[in-house]
């Protein structure tokens, strides 16, 4: 490092959310950062659950710290999984640990527990939340979000298969035919899809249903059949790419549709959930009966109240025969690979933010202006401050330093000629391989829905 170049030290505390097995970064992640500039303080036993021992931190390139409160002391970044609102209990415990100048980048649940980010401001912590990195093609490798409906995506799947008291594939067997499961996928996002692709490897007959009808081809190139349910969706897709929340009259309509749907089904997954907002009801507990004794649930959008009215978070519910299950935080059950996924995304993220002098608060920067929620004692981020009630913020310089960044003109660059290209086709889906179900690009939001 040179004396123009101060070196980065930034920190990875062990996760203390309960349950919470995964790591903020991997071994491999370290060396390649400490090139870029970064030093790396690692809390002793932080990727134990993970699968990843101190050795290997060590062997890295990492420094081991024993104590919290001294590695939280130290580092002038802290990465974390789960910090602030999505860590609300031990996320104040971390609070009294930092510093006035220090930065936060964690998931933080922003939309859901504002209140907490308006303490971490108060203290001068800015916070970067993971959750609101925009859906453009540059961002995509920092995307945490669409990395954690993969892996919830694939076990929700195995949950069900385990539940479910049938195999999924047909057989021919001496003793006779031994007909297929049949699994439905109720949306078709990251983890939809990620699901569907699973379920289909494991020989089940499967039917997927989306309220944007634009996602068919990649439900049907996966091996699934697209459920057609004659209703006017309307604007049914936000700008960002999730599917917005529907008024009660559709989601009244949607549910008589889908109610025949259901009853066929040994297994259903749902996966409709909206940041911020309590998850729509899918399923109504008159459904759910509805199915065959045996039959399963699996509901994804259980941390947000779920979409089966019969769901509770985290536990087993066995109603006339159906077992209906609300896992959270499923992501974390895979802890390795999630924690591998979850590495390249934050190091993306942060070596996006790293300038000659720090961090770049660069508010021209789509990414940096989206994620960032609270800055120099401010809760900056606009959604926030609505959902907290506070007036528009007028960026000036004096306030958040204004930067055209190469970063910025690139991107600008790269809207153009997304501008330019409107008869694109639609992605080709990947979840049938090793990266993530679906990718986009800019301007075109139909490759993703709504999910954890």
């Amino acid at each position: 490092m040179t004396a123009e170049t101060p070196e980065l030290i930034i920190g990875i505390p062990k996760e203390t959310f309960p349950g919470e097995a995964r790591v903020s970064l991997v071994p491999s992640t370290i060396a390649m950062l400490a090139k870029k500039g970064f030093k790396t303080l690692f809390q002793s036993g932080a990727g134990e659950s993970a699968g990843f021992p101190d050795k290997l931190y060590s062997e890295a390139g990492a420094e081991i710290i024993g104590d919290r409160a001294e590695l939280f002391g130290k580092s002038d970044v802290i990465l974390q999984v789960r910090g602030a609102g999505a860590n609300p209990e031990s996320g104040k415990s971390d609070l009294e640990l930092m510093k006035k100048g220090q930065s936060l980048i964690a998931m933080t649940d922003p939309l859901s527990e504002p209140e907490i980010h308006k303490e971490y401001a108060a203290k001068g912590i800015s916070v970067f939340s993971l959750e609101m990195i925009p859906r453009i093609t540059r961002a995509q490798s920092m995307d945490v979000l669409s990395s954690m409906a993969t892996v919830a995506g694939y076990k929700a799947v195995l949950m069900a298969a385990n539940e479910v008291p049938k195999m999924f594939p047909m057989m021919m067997t001496a003793a006779g035919t031994i007909r297929p499961a049949k699994v439905f996928i109720m949306g078709a996002g990251v983890a939809g899809l990620q699901a569907i692709a699973t379920a289909k490897r494991l020989g089940a007959v499967v039917r997927a249903y989306d309220i944007r009808s634009v996602v068919k081809e990649q439900i049907e190139s996966l091996g699934g059949k697209f459920v057609e349910v004659d209703l006017d969706t309307g604007e049914s897709e936000s700008s960002g790419g999730y599917a917005k929340e529907m008024g009660d009259e559709f989601i009244k309509r949607q549910q008589e549709v889908m109610t025949e749907v259901i009853a066929e089904s040994d297994i259903v997954i749902t996966t409709a959930a909206i940041p911020g907002r309590k998850s729509p009801i899918l399923v109504t507990s008159e459904m759910a009966k509805g199915m065959k004794p045996g039959s399963v649930i699996i509901d994804l959008a259980a941390e947000r109240g779920g979409n089966c009215e019969l769901t509770k978070l985290d536990e087993r519910v066995v109603e006339n025969g159906i077992t209906i299950l609300g896992p959270g935080n499923l992501s974390s059950t895979i802890p390795f690979h999630a924690s591998e996924m979850y590495s390249k995304n934050i190091s993306t993220f942060l070596l996006h933010l790293k300038g000659e002098e720090g961090l770049n608060f660069d508010m021209e920067d789509e990414i940096t202006k989206d994620t960032l929620i609270t800055y120099e004692g401010e809760v900056v981020q606009s959604r926030v401050r609505e959902i907290l009630g506070l007036p528009d913020k007028t960026e000036k310089s004096g306030t958040i330093q204004l930067v055209e960044s190469e970063s910025s003109k690139a991107d600008s660059s790269e809207n153009d000629a997304s501008e330019a290209a409107t008869s694109e086709s639609e992605p080709e889906n990947k979840a049938d391989s090793n990266e993530e179900p679906s990718e986009k690009k800019d301007g075109d939001d139909s490759s993703y829905s709504l999910e954890d």
